[in-house]
């Protein structure tokens, strides 16, 4: 049911008791590098824009191999060097319960999107994204875990976290 309400002189509009807001879930493999990196690093581009209350920003894996671990220290150094506030997160498996509720399911690469096409019933409300997609590239972020490059990372995350931005200012969102 969706109602609306006078808050101050802004409408507010309210489905199911939440403000409606931009949902956004960053995917990858672990739930303790690129997606954890990308939440931060989108959740500072956010605050520093004064927009953090049009958003739900949060992160999840397609795989189980991390469940509660907290986010790997390369990113924790990573955003430290930057000076990026670090969200706290344990990491956690995505749902279909997620997918009701975010609007944007964003992986890093072509096999989190993959995943995400057998876990999520294939996209039928084609939310499913990858990230550099929104710079109009098809290329993948590579995982840290394995190549140990943090800063080509967070790179790639930085150029599709403006990106999306810019994806969401195009729509009319922002």
């Amino acid at each position: 049911e969706m109602s609306a309400s006078l808050v101050g002189s802004e409408m507010c509009i309210r489905d199911r008791g939440y403000a409606t807001m931009i949902k956004v879930l960053f995917i990858c493999h672990g739930n303790i590098c690129r997606s954890t990196l990308s939440e931060s690093v989108f959740t500072h581009k956010v605050n520093t824009l004064g927009l953090e209350n049009m958003f739900v920003i949060d992160s999840a894996a397609t795989s189980r191999e991390e469940i509660g671990n907290p986010p790997h220290g390369g990113t924790v150094n990573k955003l430290r060097e930057l000076g990026i506030p670090l969200v706290p997160h344990r990491a956690r498996q995505v749902t279909l319960d997620d997918y009701d509720k975010f609007d944007y399911i964003i992986g890093m690469d072509t096999a989190n999107i993959r995943n995400l096409n057998r876990m999520l019933k294939h996209d039928p409300e084609g939310k499913i994204y990858k990230l550099l997609s929104f710079v109009g590239s098809g290329r993948d972020i590579a995982d840290p875990w394995y190549t140990g490059d943090f800063d080509e990372t967070y790179r790639d995350v930085e150029e599709g976290s403006e990106g999306f931005l810019n994806y969401l200012r195009e729509k009319g969102e922002i």
